[in-house]
């Protein structure tokens, strides 16, 4: 039989990115023990194979614990990289031309191949190529279908197939590379819960992504690119969740301007209700360090004061040397911030007006309901998911246990703020409902005698989409019957 594991505390989800420092089975339970929701797999680095443990590992520790659990399989993406040199690496000099080109050939100190021929048919003079993580700056004079004369304005070494960004254009690149379908097909198969696209830059790029899961997972759109900012709304309709993925973001942009963006996606993935998970850099030193920056604390909770669904470690505990110590700093930032009286009102500085729907004015009520009647928590019973994802949106005062009889639906929602979900059989009446509901709050020690919570439902049962109920229940002494430690 397994354990029923009690709910955290708080209600931002902490998402730890797995990797050569915390790959076996031993270290993924230390982490959800040191407050890990969700796991993120980057298909970036190392070969599938090597990534089917891991998901069984989850698989297993879910199966033990006894509480679904959420994987994410990141994309590499459409990721720009130059060609190679005769020597290795080179120097560029401020002010000197450099050319880029399409011969194969080992470059030097006047030119390099550029191996995306995409590139070339959308370039435009003034345009700037970022090299190595925005370390070097090219500025385009001229080009044609396979040169491109560049300045170097800001200058530097320069190694074998470093990355390159082109932060002023939209590339005609495909969505998916073959390697992206690959390993699309590899992590469908192996059963992960959520698909992250890299390098979005329009919605048409999440068309493709969502044809070829099929439904199998859920669609999260990476922004990290000035193009995928201009259509913001837009991408976040066309996904089920979003991603501020600040690195290459904070390539292409200037760096000043990644705070105020940060806020923009999270209250529009908020106010169209998707989930939003802030990444990259939270507390990077803690790669090396026991102990993050104070910087880098203030960094966290203010993703935490915002409102965002999730935040996110990623080298941290994929190949630091402090693992279950980032998580868990992570989880004890999130925790002190959402205990500050404060807290409450800053997050909902977002306004979430509910659409002219019953399901979205059940949920708007629900949250109103619980500060009302001093709930200790919201029962949502749902098929698809959406009805939580509804109240999520709310950002209520209390938790929000979701009951559902789809076990992939349960995985999918540990993405979402103040959700504790529980794979469990569907209720054929509304006396069933009320039973199962009291039932699994005292089995989660959610609540206890006199306490009062708030269940939501659809009639008739096993509808999909047809969320209609809103009703307090009251937990009575006897209820409390078998229930130890309730």
């Amino acid at each position: 039989m397994t354990a029923t594991i009690r709910p955290r505390s708080r209600k931002v989800r902490v998402l730890a990115t797995l990797g050569p420092a915390s790959s076996t089975p031993e270290m993924i339970t230390r982490l959800f023990e040191a407050g890990a929701d969700a796991f993120r797999v980057n298909m970036s680095h190392g070969d599938q194979e090597s990534k089917r443990p891991v998901i069984q590992a989850i698989r297993s520790i879910e199966k033990a614990l006894g509480r679904p659990t959420t994987i994410l399989a990141d994309l590499q993406g459409p990721k720009l990289r130059v060609g190679k040199f005769a020597d290795g690496r080179v120097m560029l000099e401020t002010g000197e031309r450099f050319l880029l080109d399409r011969s194969a050939e080992p470059g030097d100190a006047r030119r390099v191949e550029l191996p995306h021929k995409e590139i070339f048919a959308a370039i435009e003079p003034g345009a700037r190529l970022l090299l190595d993580d925005g370390k070097l700056v090219l500025r385009v004079l001229e080009h044609d279908a396979d040169t491109i004369v560049t300045e170097v304005v800001v200058g530097g070494a320069l190694s074998n197939s470093k990355g390159l960004n082109v932060p002023d254009v939209v590339l005609p690149l495909a969505a998916l590379t073959p390697k992206d379908r690959s390993d699309l097909a590899f992590a469908l198969d192996a059963g992960v819960d959520w698909i992250a696209m890299s390098f979005v830059q329009r919605p048409e790029d999440l068309a493709e992504g969502r044809r070829l899961i099929e439904g199998k997972a859920a669609l999260l759109a990476k922004i990290e690119k000035p193009s995928a900012v201009a259509r913001l709304e837009e991408i976040v309709e066309h996904c089920d969740g979003v991603m501020v993925a600040r690195g290459d973001l904070g390539v292409e942009l200037p760096p000043e301007s990644v705070p105020p963006l940060q806020k923009r996606i999270v209250e529009v993935s908020r106010r169209l209700g998707r989930p939003v998970v802030v990444a990259t850099q939270m507390l990077e030193s803690m790669i090396t360090s026991p102990s993050p920056t104070r910087a880098e604390v203030s960094d966290v909770a203010t993703a935490v004061y915002d409102g965002a669904d999730a935040i996110m470690l990623s080298a941290e505990s994929a190949a630091g040397a402090w693992p279950i110590e980032s998580v868990s700093m992570m989880n004890s930032i999130a925790t002190s911030v959402e205990l500050d009286p404060g807290h409450g009102d800053r997050v909902h500085f977002t306004v979430t007006k509910p659409d002219p729907t019953t399901a979205d004015a059940l949920a708007e009520a629900a949250k109103g309901i619980a500060v009302t009647v001093s709930a200790k928590a919201i029962v949502c019973f749902t098929s698809s998911g959406s009805t939580a994802r509804r109240i999520a949106r709310e950002r209520p005062s209390v938790p929000i246990m979701v009951l559902t009889p789809r076990l992939e639906t349960a995985r999918r929602l540990g993405l979402l703020w103040g959700v504790h979900a529980v794979h469990t059989k569907d209720v054929a009446s509304f006396e069933e409902m009320v039973a199962k509901a009291k039932r699994m709050i005292l089995r989660h020690n959610m609540a206890g005698a006199g306490d009062q919570v708030i269940v939501c439902a659809g009639v008739p049962f096993k509808t999909p989409g047809s969320t209609n109920v809103l009703h307090v229940v009251r937990i009575m002494g006897d209820e409390l019957k078998g229930y130890k430690g309730a």
